[in-house]
């Protein structure tokens, strides 16, 4: 399926494409997420439903704590964030979340990936981190990639319906579970057959605790390295013009 027709057969009833929808599609086809809202708009389709509640009607969670120390990490002098900046905040908490805290803080998202808003770009410095997991062998063990594989693997209770959802093939995930495991030696997700609730795939307690612990050291580092940075680069830079 090609982009024209993949944005074509996503369409709700109204005729338009969802923000949702637009980013299944970039990641399924492998087309950068500007490239699908630029395509949407040469077919003259609207991207509706914006993800972070900047327009449309979609339900905002309660504020969280937790995530507003995320987004705070990327917010500028006024108090406003990138949207790809924002979404890389959802992991773990979900955009409804992210949605009500936005609105809670009244934080203003700039730089629509999907080019619905646009405002003139001012010169900005952030710093970026990484954290993973390695063996002797230097091999990826754990990380933001294989956290995302195990939160959606419990949020969905499948191993397929995970895979679906992160625009990846049955055989990676499972690679990706494999692979923690062997390196862990843990047993992380449980497979039980039948329908109903006792059916499907679930993440054992070791899978649970390996994920707030990354996930609370990379917050850490993050919180460190933003604040060190801002110290050795951005302090007196705002009465520079």
């Amino acid at each position: 399926m090609n982009l024209d027709e993949a944005i074509k057969s996503s369409l709700n009833e109204y005729g338009k494409l969802t923000c949702a929808n637009a980013y299944k599609i970039s990641a399924k086809t492998k087309t950068a997420i500007g490239e699908v809202g630029q395509r949407a708009k040469d077919l003259g389709i609207r991207i509706s439903e914006c993800g972070l509640g900047q327009f449309g009607n979609l339900q905002k969670g309660e504020y969280s704590k937790d995530a507003y120390l995320r987004l705070k990490n990327y917010l500028d002098e006024d108090n406003r964030i990138t949207c790809k900046d924002a979404r890389s905040c959802a992991s773990g908490l979900g955009l409804k979340t992210l949605r009500g805290t936005i609105e809670a803080k009244n934080i203003d998202v700039i730089y629509c990936e999907l080019g619905c808003f646009k405002e003139k770009r001012r010169t900005r410095l952030y710093i970026k981190t990484k954290t993973w997991m390695e063996n002797q062998k230097k091999e990826l063990l754990f990380g933001k990639g294989k956290t995302e594989v195990l939160e959606e693997i419990d949020r969905t209770g499948s191993i397929k319906k995970a895979a679906e959802n992160l625009g990846m093939s049955y055989k990676k995930a499972w690679t990706h579970i494999k692979i923690l495991q062997e390196n862990l030696e843990d047993k992380l997700v449980e497979t039980r057959k039948g329908a109903g609730e006792d059916g499907g795939t679930r993440l054992t307690p070791k899978a649970l605790e390996y994920i707030q612990k990354y996930k609370q050291l990379q917050r850490e580092i993050e919180e460190f390295a933003n604040e060190r940075f801002k110290e050795l680069f951005l302090k007196g830079r705002g009465s520079r013009r």
